[in-house]
């Protein structure tokens, strides 16, 4: 089955400009809404990281890799049984599972982790169809795992994280080598999630203040690789290409910072 139902169409290069610069300032927005989080939560990533006890913080990437493995088959089940919703939806819903979790502390927010792993997976699904893929295409579910490389909006940006949209994994090693790949650098951000929610009531404000913001940062970042991969096809131009000058943009606005 083919992965996307986008065929190649008359583009002109001033659309494929207007396109980049789009992408470029959705990439920029969704980055920003970590920086207000951070701020929200008083304190840097690893200072919140310090707050887990020691165990937790030693298996946060074996509780990642599972936590996206739960989400591979959870969220393609949801999708068929329950139709994409609207991002502000989806934002609330996650809002109101982060509110869960966090309402009983640590164990809560531990149990409630694979639930919206699976969730921010739908949600990144949804969004690749949006802009014309198969989210149940092999080369769209590796794809799909790999906008976690983006690592979130708890982690640091210093300009440089966005080489999820210039590089393409090939299928050879199968998705659990990728999930492997990608899991210490979301595992480490959902630990700042977790830390974030270990304090019993705070813990409930404090998840459904991230996983709201989660819910955007993901969709909006899955628009952008998405989004570059079908303007690829539209315009016949090689996607190396059209990713090398998105990143350009966007190294040229974080020097301007």
């Amino acid at each position: 089955m083919a992965d996307i139902v986008t065929k190649a169409r008359e583009v002109s290069p001033q659309d494929v400009e207007a396109e980049l610069d789009a992408l470029a300032k959705r990439y920029r927005a969704a980055g920003g809404f970590g920086v207000d989080l951070l701020n929200r939560l008083g304190g840097s990533g690893e200072s919140l990281l310090e707050r887990l006890p020691a165990p937790v913080r030693e298996g946060l990437t074996g509780a990642t890799e599972s936590a996206l493995r739960f989400a591979m088959k959870g969220a393609s089940q949801s999708r068929r049984l329950v139709p994409d919703q609207k991002p502000g939806v989806d934002r609330v819903v996650s809002a109101a599972m982060g509110a869960a979790g966090g309402a009983a502390g640590l164990p809560g927010a531990l149990v409630e982790l694979p639930a919206t792993t699976a969730f921010l997976l739908r949600s990144i699904q949804g969004a690749a169809a949006a802009e014309g893929f198969d989210p149940e295409a092999e080369s769209v579910t590796f794809d799909c795992i790999q906008v976690f490389a983006s690592a979130g909006p708890l982690a640091e940006d210093d300009g440089a994280d966005f080489g999820f949209v210039s590089v393409r994994l090939g299928l050879p090693g199968g998705l659990h080598k990728l999930i492997a790949q990608v899991a210490p650098k979301l595992g480490a951000v959902l630990g700042q999630k977790l830390a974030a929610q270990a304090v019993p009531v705070a813990g409930a404000v404090a998840g459904a203040t991230i996983n709201y913001v989660f819910a955007g940062y993901y969709r909006e970042m899955a628009h952008v690789h998405f989004g570059l991969r079908r303007l690829a096809v539209e315009a016949d131009v090689p996607h190396d290409a059209l990713a090398a000058r998105l990143r350009m943009r966007l190294q040229s606005d974080g020097a301007k910072r």
